[in-house]
């Protein structure tokens, strides 16, 4: 009797095996990441995208330019001014001017500034939501619903991103240090 009990269990224990390996057997579902993981993630694809190009002011030491790690992903500095320029070198097959720091850009468009896009409250995204957050990526509009974004943010480029990968980047930006920067409001081109 022992013996026959065997013989079943070993078959029993055979097919399971085989439905395990062709993947008859569901799979469990991966636990969903955690807070760190999600703020590792976004660390990552803010790196990756090129956030601090245009996000964070720079600095020049003899080794050329860097990033200012003191005002990370603050925008525009408030306290730096743009030069004055002539509209008339700008347009389309004409030129686009960038500021020292790479966080003001001329263009057809007028003058667009970088945002803050550190946690603070007044001047940053502290008050945001992750739906503002995420609406803002795939609408190209501040907060989803207000006005364009200007170049050269590549908002365009985002809207294929995964909402897992957008929520990463808002819980990144989220856990920075957060910097009190006015940035300027953009500021239109001349009527043509």
């Amino acid at each position: 009797m022992k013996c026959r009990y065997s013989r079943q269990m070993a078959g029993l224990l055979l097919v399971a095996g085989i439905m395990l390996l062709s993947g008859c057997l569901p799979a469990t579902e991966p636990a969903p990441p955690t807070a760190e993981q999600m703020i590792e993630r976004g660390h990552y694809l803010v790196t990756v995208a090129g956030c601090n190009d245009c996000h964070t002011p720079k600095v020049f030491s003899g080794g050329g330019m860097g990033l200012d790690e003191s005002r990370l992903l603050s925008g525009h500095p408030a306290d730096v001014e743009i030069p004055e320029f002539s509209f008339d070198n700008i347009g389309p097959g004409k030129w686009l001017l960038f500021n020292e720091h790479l966080t003001a850009a001329v263009g057809p468009w007028g003058v667009s500034f970088s945002a803050n896009l550190t946690p603070d409250e007044e001047t940053g995204l502290g008050d945001w939501t992750e739906s503002e957050f995420i609406d803002t990526l795939r609408t190209g509009t501040h907060r989803g619903i207000g006005r364009p974004l200007l170049p050269p943010m590549p908002w365009f480029n985002l809207v294929m991103a995964t909402d897992e990968d957008l929520q990463a980047i808002f819980a990144y930006l989220k856990s920075i240090p957060a910097i009190y920067n006015q940035v300027p409001d953009p500021i239109d081109p001349p009527a043509m």
